[in-house]
């Protein structure tokens, strides 16, 4: 374990083991943050990541510098992340300094150039979110809110909604969400534990498709027992049926 300490040099093995402990360590303590995507990270996570990424760095390139006393930081910097994050949702000033509330970037097709200003971004970044979400008439937007997360929320005024089936008294059945219960060969026993399934009904839906488990690439299953049989994600479906 001398990897772990401060040395005069490092051998290649020693670096590779430093690397490897490093990167596990971060996985631990990354899962103990929990997860976000980069652009959900709010003002706090962001600052942590530079601070994680700046104490691993360090030792990893520096074989003066022990991997112990990065580790210890680490876990301290994880630990008051918590407590900041728990304290954010006991008290109210924490939680608006760390996830204030949105800007009112548009109101009734009129930009709001006051929190334009305050969120920092201009008319041709405001226009280009826009354009992202097929919006091309600034007129048409009754409220656009910039989140904390730094993503644009956009309102259309009611005569620009697209129409849907209830507009249009149009029936329409129950909503049907559809489970894989085989990827790439392999079926989910899980899944089908909780559909109320086995292995031995599975295999007889295969045998009547003329297949091995081997050649299905997917299979899905619906609220309606509807199951769909693909033999390569690529192509059309290869068999569907109806089970009892």
């Amino acid at each position: 374990m001398d990897f772990f300490h401060s040395q005069e040099s490092l051998t290649t093995i020693q670096w590779i083991l430093r690397a490897v402990a490093a990167y596990l360590f971060l996985l631990i303590a990354a899962k103990a943050l929990g997860q976000r995507s980069i652009s959900q990270l709010r003002f706090l996570d962001f600052i942590i990541a530079l601070i994680l990424g700046n104490i691993i760095a360090h030792p990893l390139s520096d074989e003066h510098l022990g991997l112990v006393g990065s580790m210890i930081t680490t876990i301290v910097i994880v630990v008051l992340y918590m407590t900041t994050s728990w304290l954010s949702l006991k008290w109210k000033f924490l939680k608006h300094y760390l996830d204030p509330p949105p800007l009112r970037l548009i109101k009734n097709g009129q930009i709001q150039m006051k929190s334009l200003r305050k969120a920092k971004i201009s008319i041709d970044h405001l226009f280009s979110e826009l354009r992202k979400q097929q919006i091309e008439d600034i007129a048409k937007v009754a409220l656009a809110l910039w989140e904390p997360g730094g993503i644009i929320s956009v309102f259309l005024e009611p005569p620009y909604h697209p129409l849907t089936a209830k507009d249009m008294y149009i029936p329409t059945s129950s909503f049907s969400l559809v489970k894989p219960i085989i990827v790439e060969g392999s079926s989910d026993d899980k899944m089908l534990a909780q559909l109320g399934k086995d292995h031995a009904w599975l295999d007889a839906q295969i045998h009547t498709a003329h297949l091995d488990m081997k050649d299905v690439e997917l299979a899905t299953i619906d609220d309606q027992d509807q199951l769909r049989i693909y033999t390569d994600l690529d192509t059309n479906e290869k068999d569907e049926q109806t089970l009892i």
